[in-house]
């Protein structure tokens, strides 16, 4: 389905106040009169990673999302969420918004901080699994990684906290930077799997992390900068105890595609959710 000429697609990056920066999204703030083709139609032709559209309110308010990368719907997206909520709030103002998304309810809450908005969104209720050995060395040969350059301070697991990503600690930073992958056959692992993104992260710090995000079941090469992937991130190292369970982790993602980001996690006592945020800007 051809979208329709009329409908308005604002284009925003998000974790970036740069819009050269972090990772571009399509916004669609009134997509009731598209359907599933239309909607992924839109994002097909945008070409980014994902695109966000609107198609309506709750009755408790919360507005209704959906996200489609040029392939495919995604039951969640946290960069395209952040693109949505800074739409909103440059035309409405900032203030707090809920997401109603095919993962679960999402919070959203827009300040500005000296002259730029920041949007923070708490994620659904997330989980951390084991990894299948088999998996973990088909991951590692679609990739090219020997098992060698992997850290083994930070082991290899599945992470939920509304869409599903692998997360594989490289050793080194030069490991991180060599990305160069069999893109069907890591395809078609991550479709078996369900999931939506490699999470691929070298620690710098206590809490700062450099992380890529191979995302070849949207259609694209890599993520510029993923915040369902943030969040997930944030369970999995809670969940393996790697940072306190009160702590602000700082990741970088982008630099590697000329297109550099950071993003905010931050972990709450007693509180199972994560948070993410991070500035943006429009594009054009």
């Amino acid at each position: 389905m051809t979208p329709d000429p009329g409908t308005q697609v604002l284009r925003y990056t998000a974790f970036s106040a740069d819009p050269a920066g972090g990772n571009p999204a399509g916004v669609v703030l009134d997509a009731s009169g598209l359907d599933e083709a239309g909607m992924l139609a839109v994002a097909a032709e945008l070409g980014y990673s994902e695109s966000a559209f609107l198609t309506g309110r709750t009755d408790e308010g919360a507005y209704t999302i959906r996200y489609f990368s040029p392939k495919a719907e995604v039951p969640f997206c946290g960069h395209a969420t952040v693109a949505t909520a800074l739409a909103l709030a440059e035309r409405d103002g900032p203030g707090d918004l809920e997401f109603a998304t095919l993962a679960g309810r999402v919070p959203v809450t827009v300040s500005r901080e000296g002259g730029e908005l920041r949007a923070t969104l708490t994620s659904v209720a997330p989980h951390v699994e084991q990894v299948a050995a088999s998996d973990l060395a088909e991951a590692l040969a679609a990739l090219d990684w020997p098992a060698a350059d992997l850290d083994p301070a930070l082991p290899p697991r599945t992470a939920y906290a509304g869409a599903r990503h692998l997360v594989l600690a490289a050793a080194s930073r030069a490991r991180l930077a060599d990305l160069d992958y069999d893109f069907a056959r890591l395809e078609a692992l991550m479709h078996r799997l369900r999931l939506t993104t490699l999470q691929l992260v070298w620690r710098e710090g206590p809490e700062v992390f450099h992380v890529r995000d191979p995302f070849p079941v949207g259609g694209v090469v890599e993520d510029p900068a993923t915040g369902a992937a943030a969040a997930a991130f944030g369970a999995y190292a809670r969940e393996l105890g790697l940072v306190p369970e009160t702590a602000v982790l700082t990741l970088h993602q982008g630099a590697d595609m000329g297109r550099p980001g950071t993003l905010t996690v931050e972990l709450r006592a007693g509180d199972a959710r994560i948070r993410v945020s991070g500035t943006g800007a429009r594009i054009g």
